[in-house]
């Protein structure tokens, strides 16, 4: 485990339960090292998360033949380069979203997988929300019919204190060189990897963004510095399949925390989910009867439904955490089976062109292909 941010411990978590609650795989994941570039922050957590060994310096843990997979848990700026030599040193590779900070760093990642034949996966984990599965497999049933519409958005709200420092611990995400991007990378990344997974391929998109506090000090340096990152982003596209997107993410809604909702108007029917209460999938059926014509809730907690059988009995809710678990265990069967676990570095490198050619149009005030090929 390289990292040991919040997302070291999302992962972390769903290791450590994979073996309850997927006993059929036959696996139980070894923590062997984790590391961390802050002296005292990789002892403390492989103590707390009962890893065995604790590191500062990544690069023993791929000298390490006993070690078999890397996952990757630390800013975007060197997603790049632990995940290239990972690859040449024969690890399989788990990498927290989104791949890379731009196209040119993450098509090499992609190149050095597919050249060492490893095994590798992206942790867009929202995919694995047992709602927007059943939305996936809804779709893929022909149910909505023709799709006309997909909108999705994801607010927050904690960057509007201007006192608020960029860069460092915890803050790095509001530094341009460490993130890569704003709320494009961090928070449309998310909404960009389900919409394709759902509805297919970004055609082109024209964008917006805004950065609403222009200096901010750097907790590095001590220096007021310019910002980088953009703090809001709106777009709208062409989807493959003719369909019409409409996306907005921001850190600049107050009351607004981690709203990430997504709608999709089809042909026959409409479906739409939210975050805040993501066991609930909405369903709207225009083959109903008129007199009980209308949106349905319905609740995701039964065994027949994606993943729910593992878990609890029917109408007990499950968690974020478990997204990952879920994730955790596809990557897992997949080792079984030998099949590619989605979203795959190949597949993320996509979601990076649109993340590039949404803020190449803000740049431009003009549309922009992505090159897509879904």
């Amino acid at each position: 485990m390289i990292g040991t941010g919040f997302m070291a411990r999302a992962h972390t978590n769903a290791y450590k339960r994979l073996g309850d609650f997927f006993p059929e795989l036959g696996h139980r994941p070894v923590l062997s090292t984790v590391c961390s570039r802050t002296p005292g922050r990789a002892e403390a957590f492989a103590e707390q998360w009962e890893y065995q060994k604790f590191t500062t310096n990544w690069q023993e843990l791929l000298d390490d033949r006993n070690i078999d997979a890397i996952d990757i848990c630390a800013p975007n700026d060197v997603h790049a380069e632990i995940a290239i030599a990972a690859a040449g040193a024969g690890k399989m590779i788990l990498c927290e979203k989104p791949l890379a900070r731009t196209v040119e760093e993450a098509q090499p990642m992609v190149d050095a997988v597919n050249a060492a034949g490893v095994m590798n996966t992206v942790w867009y984990n929202y995919r694995r929300v047992p709602a927007v599965t059943l939305a996936k497999q809804i779709i893929d049933s022909g149910k909505l019919g023709r799709i006309f519409h997909y909108r999705a958005n994801f607010l927050q709200d904690w960057t509007i204190n201007p006192e608020l420092p960029q860069g460092g611990e915890a803050l790095w995400r509001l530094d341009i060189n460490a993130a890569g991007s704003g709320v494009t990378g961090d928070l449309l990344a998310h909404c960009i990897d389900t919409a394709m997974w759902l509805n297919g391929g970004i055609r082109d998109v024209s964008a917006v963004t805004e950065t609403f506090i222009k200096e901010r000090k750097h907790q590095l340096t001590g220096q007021v510095e310019k910002v980088g990152i953009d703090d809001a982003c709106i777009f709208h596209c062409h989807f493959d399949n003719g369909s019409l997107g409409l996306f907005e993410a921001t850190r600049y809604a107050r009351g607004q925390k981690a709203l990430y909702t997504f709608e999709i108007n089809g042909e026959h029917a409409s479906i739409r989910w939210d975050l805040h209460d993501q066991n609930r999938l909405e369903y709207f059926d225009h083959n109903d009867e008129s007199i009980v014509r209308g949106w349905r809730s319905i609740h995701v907690s039964d065994s027949d439904q994606p993943y729910i059988k593992r878990w609890w009995i029917p109408g007990v809710c499950i968690g974020y955490e478990h997204t990952f678990v879920h994730h955790a265990a596809d990557f897992f069967h997949c080792l079984d089976t030998g099949e590619a676990c989605s979203p795959t570095f190949e597949e993320a490198l996509e979601t990076q062109k649109v993340c590039e050619a949404v803020l190449e149009s803000a740049a431009t005030r003009s549309w922009q292909k992505t090159g897509v090929h879904w």
